[in-house]
């Protein structure tokens, strides 16, 4: 597993490889996109189009490295292209999949599949009959918010396993 400040490094370089790219396909110059390392959960990267940054999931990338850098980081690129060059479009529509095939030479994969045990926190809950392994939106539902979810089997409540 390398180290994040490198991951970082190949990161930003594989982000002004690929802007090269659709500089040259449309002939014209994007501006590189600010670049945010704090996605959590089991997103690997979100583009935010109107003000060109791109954050990235530092967990995924460094569990994932060389599929994250090959694959993650174009597709997050070719949100924020696609918007500059043709304005609000479907997020993964035809002219999306047109940059990151075309221009980018990657395939047009809208998920990625990487494992997400180490970013999914989940809770433990039991009832009469067995252990539920709820995620972390329900559990803070249950303790922030005083919502209740009942077993499917046995109708009881569940409660946090201590």
């Amino acid at each position: 597993m390398a180290e994040l400040r490198i991951l970082k490094i190949q990161v930003q370089r594989k982000l002004k490889q690929t802007l090269t790219l659709a500089n040259m396909y449309f002939e014209k110059e994007f501006i590189m996109p600010q670049v945010n390392f704090n996605v959590r959960g089991a997103k690997a990267g979100v583009a935010y189009l109107q003000r060109n940054e791109i954050r990235f999931n530092p967990i995924l990338l460094q569990e994932n490295s060389d599929e994250f850098i090959k694959n993650v980081v174009p597709h997050e690129l070719a949100h924020i292209i696609v918007y500059q060059q043709f304005g609000k479009v479907k997020p993964h529509g035809k002219e999306w999949q047109g940059v990151m095939e075309q221009v980018f030479g990657v395939p047009a994969e809208t998920c990625h599949q990487f494992e997400l045990s180490s970013v999914r926190q989940s809770f433990q809950y039991k009832c009469a009959c067995q252990i539920h392994s709820l995620t972390i939106t329900r559990h803070n539902a249950i303790q922030q918010k005083g919502r209740s979810y009942v077993c499917r089997k046995c109708r009881q409540t569940l409660t946090l396993q201590q």
